[in-house]
């Protein structure tokens, strides 16, 4: 915003300087004429005075307007650098878990037959989410969300009795994963065969998996506090 109003300025002095010229040399012309010696050499010695100063305005405006294509280049490259920051300060953003992203992906469902005769066995326990997060994870996963609850570097999957803590928000089932991907990837590793999905299966959990076009994945909405970590200047650490 800087370098435009600065652009702006120099422009309009640059348009200035042109007028203040044309002017100048009209004045002069219009005076001329039938004149006595005298005069000659009055015109003369103004033409010159003239002359000297259109020379200075014209080099004045030659150097406004270099300084404007300085900051015009200026402003581009700025306009480029702030992008390039912008794009990767949303990478983060995404990484990080802060803000609602969408995709491709798959929709999953986690859940235990409540009317079972070996319900104990079924329960589907907090060591189930992790390994599903985690080959999620090794499959490319983008994104996951578990009942709309956000996975981050600090989220937390533990086991309350029958319950499932996520981000501190106590959970029954079923267990919704929502996660952004290559549809068929992330379904193909989950299937694999004595995998992990085979596995829980196994023990009487019904798992269902959607592929979809579109998944939108909510963002964390807790707080991230870190009391004892910080950055490490260039330099630091040998």
């Amino acid at each position: 915003m800087k370098n435009t109003k600065i652009s702006l300025s120099i422009g309009l002095v640059c348009l200035v300087l042109g007028v203040m010229v044309a002017v100048q040399f009209r004045t002069v012309k219009a005076n001329l004429g039938p004149v006595t010696e005298y005069r000659a050499r009055e015109l003369a010695s103004q033409l010159k005075k003239v002359t000297a100063e259109r020379d200075n305005l014209i080099a004045l405006k030659n150097e406004l307007e270099r300084k404007l294509h300085e900051y015009e280049n200026a402003e581009a490259e700025g306009s480029i650098a702030a992008k390039y920051l912008n794009e990767e300060l949303n990478k983060a953003r995404i990484i990080a878990g802060l803000v609602d992203v969408e995709g491709p992906g798959i929709i999953m469902t986690v859940d235990d037959l409540k009317f079972s005769e070996n319900y104990n066995f079924n329960i589907i326990h907090y060591t189930d989410l992790l390994e599903l997060v985690n080959e999620l994870n090794a499959a490319g996963a983008e994104a996951i969300s578990i009942n709309d609850q956000r996975i981050i570097s600090t989220t937390e999957i533990r086991q309350a009795g029958l319950h499932i803590n996520i981000n501190t928000v106590k959970f029954a089932p079923p267990y919704v994963f929502k996660v952004i991907g290559d549809p068929k990837t992330l379904e193909a590793a989950l299937r694999m065969r004595d995998g992990i999905v085979q596995r829980i299966e196994n023990k009487g959990v019904a798992i269902s998996i959607t592929q979809q076009q579109s998944v939108v994945v909510k963002k964390y909405d807790g707080v991230i506090e870190k009391k004892y970590s910080r950055v490490v200047k260039e330099g630091e650490v040998q």
